[in-house]
């Protein structure tokens, strides 16, 4: 099984609820500290900064309780860093952990700081991902797994198709890169999912959302319906009988179960304009925006990259997804104008089959079920590796006589 998490892009946990304190010499570092506080995996950490280095931390700690991490930056050997820390180790609470941000390439320092329990220390000037890391890094559980990778999928505008190109990907991901995934069905109103999978599951996404103090992983196992061997599916009601005005954190809890329980996750977001929806797509590891080649559309696209790249500065930019292009008679705009005009590259375009897709949709079927050699499925097959990051593809095999007519049709052209 591949590992999504060795591809050019880090994967890292957000960091959990807790309280960091940072005491600075340098304006420079204290304003990374405070934007790296932005940062959508610090949402639930609570930061403060301040300037005066090691020294005030000391006094700032004689009549006070500490936080859960203590960032210190030290200029020099002249600034007395390890008599500093000698001296917050008389103050320090059991438990809290110290970042330290030196400017002194020194290994027999860096030594002296381990020895004295400092839990990292990092060289200005500092990268914020690499700050961002180092704090997750202290509490995620040694030996533990790899965090999951979430992918929101979200319409440039309704109608787009992009629950279709959601729940193709996902099975993509399941079968071609033999990765365990889940797709959850966001949309508890009117989500297609179940219907596209051709399942019928009891209990679904509801039930993590409307009780989260029950959520578990033992429920979020019952709530998983099986696709395949490598992917399970998160359905949506899609009933009626109650509104869904969700608060902005209600899908955190269960969003941190799926992480530590499978290397992807997909989520089809819903084409929606709410702070929960906001707030998923923020914090999603990577972001695929599908549209139509339209009017509307580009400028839903251009507004949502405004709004992610401000929210997200140490992110990759999502990726756009051109869906049905080339319908006969419609007028639309160019793949290249279109990318032109977002000053963006298009990731993928996946022409319209009008006789594939509403197969697809009829039978409860994926796209490459219903014809595997069609140029959509050929589309989302390169999108599914792109995003794992694997150059090379790994296809089911769909005829036990393909490598035989493989080697006659090479034959035949020799």
């Amino acid at each position: 099984m591949p590992d999504l998490n060795a591809s050019s892009e880090r994967i890292i946990a957000p960091v959990p609820r807790i309280t960091i304190q940072a005491f600075c010499d340098t304006s420079e570092t204290a304003s990374l500290i405070e934007s790296v506080g932005t940062d959508r995996r610090m949402q639930k950490a609570h930061i403060k900064v301040q300037m005066g280095g090691g020294p005030a931390a000391v006094e700032a700690y004689r009549h006070a309780p500490t936080p859960n991490v203590i960032v210190i930056e030290t200029q020099s050997a002249r600034s007395r860093p390890l008599e500093c820390l000698d001296q917050l180790a008389e103050v320090c609470d059991e438990g809290t952990k110290v970042v330290v941000i030196g400017h002194v390439n020194d290994v027999q320092l860096y030594r002296q700081f381990i020895q004295r329990g400092v839990s990292e220390y990092l060289m200005a000037p500092v990268q914020a991902i690499d700050l961002i890391q180092a704090i997750s890094d202290l509490f995620t559980i040694p030996g533990a797994k790899p965090v999951g990778r979430t992918v929101a999928v979200v319409g440039a505008k309704g109608g787009v198709g992009a629950s279709t190109i959601a729940h193709n990907l996902a099975w993509t991901i399941a079968r071609e890169q033999d990765t365990a995934t889940v797709i959850a069905d966001l949309d508890i109103a009117f989500g297609t999912a179940s219907l596209n999978f051709n399942q019928d599951p009891p209990q679904g996404i509801a039930e993590a959302v409307f009780a989260p103090d029950r959520l578990d992983s033992n429920l979020l196992d019952r709530l998983l319906s099986k696709c395949s061997d490598n992917l399970s599916l998160l359905a949506a009601p899609a009933t009626l009988d109650r509104t869904t005005d969700l608060t902005e954190p209600a899908f955190d809890n269960l969003l941190d179960l799926l992480r530590a329980a499978v290397p992807c996750i997909v989520l089809d977001v819903p084409h929606q304009w709410t702070a929960w929806s906001r707030r998923m797509l923020i914090g999603a590891d990577e972001i695929l925006i599908v549209a139509s080649p339209e009017l509307a559309s580009l400028r839903n696209t251009k507004n949502l990259l405004t709004l992610l790249q401000q929210n997200r500065p140490n992110d990759r930019r999502p990726r756009v997804i051109l869906n049905g292009t080339g319908v006969p008679k419609r007028p639309e705009i160019a793949a290249a104008e279109f990318a032109k005009s977002l000053d963006a590259t298009i990731s993928a375009s996946v022409p319209f089959d009008a006789a594939l897709f509403g197969t697809a949709a009829n039978n409860g079927q994926m796209l490459a079920e219903v014809q595997s050699g069609s140029k959509a499925a050929e589309v989302l097959s390169s999108l599914a590796a792109l995003i794992t990051g694997r150059t090379e593809q790994r296809r089911a095999r769909q005829n036990l006589f393909e490598p035989l007519l493989s080697k006659l049709a090479r034959r035949k052209a020799s």
